[in-house]
């Protein structure tokens, strides 16, 4: 749990320290005014791209964890189109995404804290969607 939180506050901090915590600088690079976000977003791809080519090749399991590496496939269906589109329409209209509202929150932006309840209410409601969904699709047992 340690090192979930200390991943956490890292990262927060190099999103309020690239200033991409403030959604004006975020909706300026949707308006493709300032990309200054594709050098951030490009140079943590490079990072993660690099870290997880080379510690799967030569590590069996992960260095802090212990635990092992392993690949999680998803489908690509209707569910990932419906939230992919969710998502950025969400970040189009408020200039964030979840990560840096949380990081937006610390730096002192508390109008923000509507976005974070607004994305909390969505994952709720989305939730409680797929339970009830999996109650309708599972196989019924007629007892005598």
């Amino acid at each position: 749990m340690l090192l979930i939180v200390a991943g956490g506050l890292l990262f927060g901090f190099g999103l309020g320290y690239s200033h991409m915590a403030r959604p004006e600088v975020v909706l300026n690079f949707l308006q493709l005014q300032d990309l200054g976000l594709l050098f951030v977003m490009g140079g943590a791809a490079v990072v993660t791209g690099t870290t997880f080519a080379v510690a799967t090749r030569f590590l069996d399991s992960a260095p802090l964890t212990g635990d092992t590496y392993t690949r999680r496939l998803k489908s690509f269906d209707r569910n990932v189109l419906v939230g992919g589109a969710i998502f950025g329409v969400g970040w189009g209209v408020s200039g964030i995404c979840p990560g840096s509202a949380y990081a937006s929150v610390g730096i002192g932006n508390y109008p923000m804290l509507l976005g974070v309840a607004g994305m909390f209410i969505g994952a709720y409601a989305q939730g409680l969607w797929r339970k009830r969904r999996a109650e309708a699709n599972a196989p019924t047992s007629t007892a005598d």
